[in-house]
């Protein structure tokens, strides 16, 4: 018998559903037939689809307190927001996870020259400055520039089993040269939330995120809807070897977006990877 749970996120998905399918007869395809319709009646139809957008964010909205059940409370989780991130979806986010009975243990800006490949000379002299001082164990020795910088990121929001001191000191590194803002909120995470923004190379990003992900047990990364169109930044990192310890999430400025995103991070407890959203390839939402 299917759960009360399971019928609600069916009803969100299809929700979903509908909207991406207004949005797509919008598009392209509507070129392989003719409208005949009056403008008066295909204004209408797009309001129609823009209510069924509203719908389906207010019902995942109301709905999200019993799809959560609390099952982030004492789950601590760290926000990483790369540059050009919006803060009011940071905000929303924040949200979200506290009705989902959990904390913000920190929020950590990376700053543009971390993520910048002209920058790169800075960020490998650092990131093996810092493993050396670390000593054996903390960084894996072949990590590679992005891969070790995004390693030490991780010991900064997740130092499970780090001293005190080597973990301010990875942090006041990373902010002195100013590849992080001084954070906020500072705590241990057990799962971080990555919010992109601008473009950032491939290779960069796929790099700070399984780096992330050799320390945190749960990674997941959320992107607007339009990271997920051609070239975007979560279409490049899906089809890379960190999507594989790393969950996605596209459409993160939405209110639907928002709560697939957070229940991708109670997913991420038990299950690691996956690609969710509009345009995710294992579903509209996890399976919770």
């Amino acid at each position: 018998m299917i759960s009360y749970r399971h019928h609600i996120v069916s009803l969100v998905a299809v929700f979903l559903a509908l909207a991406v399918g207004v949005v797509l007869g919008g598009g392209p395809l509507s070129d392989l037939g003719r409208d005949d319709r009056r403008p008066a009646a295909a204004m209408s139809a797009q309001q129609t689809g823009a209510r069924t957008a509203e719908y389906g964010d207010a019902f995942a909205t109301s709905a999200a307190p019993t799809l959560y059940a609390g099952r982030l409370q004492e789950h601590p989780v760290a926000v990483v927001t790369m540059p050009g991130a919006d803060p009011g979806v940071v905000g929303a986010l924040t949200d979200q996870i506290a009705a989902a009975g959990g904390t913000v243990a920190g929020t950590y800006a990376v700053r543009r020259a971390l993520v910048d490949p002209s920058q790169k000379s800075l960020v490998d002299t650092l990131g093996t400055q810092l493993a050396a001082q670390l000593g054996d164990g903390a960084v894996a020795p072949e990590a590679s520039t992005y891969d070790r910088i995004g390693q030490l990121l991780g010991l900064a929001v997740a130092p499970e089993g780090l001293a005190a001191a080597d973990v301010r000191a990875v942090r006041e590194s990373l902010a002195g040269a100013e590849l992080l803002d001084p954070p906020v909120e500072v705590g241990s995470a057990e799962l971080v939330l990555v919010l992109l923004g601008d473009r950032t190379d491939p290779a960069v990003l796929a790099g700070v995120v399984s780096g992330l992900a050799a320390h945190a047990p749960g990674v997941v990364v959320a992107g607007e809807t339009a990271t997920a169109a051609a070239g975007g930044d979560l279409v490049t990192l899906r089809g890379e070897e960190a999507a594989a310890m790393a969950a996605t999430v596209d459409g993160a400025e939405t209110a639907l977006g928002q709560v697939t995103t957070t229940l991708a991070l109670i997913r991420s407890l038990t299950t690691q990877g996956g690609s969710f959203g509009a345009s995710g390839s294992d579903g509209a939402v996890p399976p919770t």
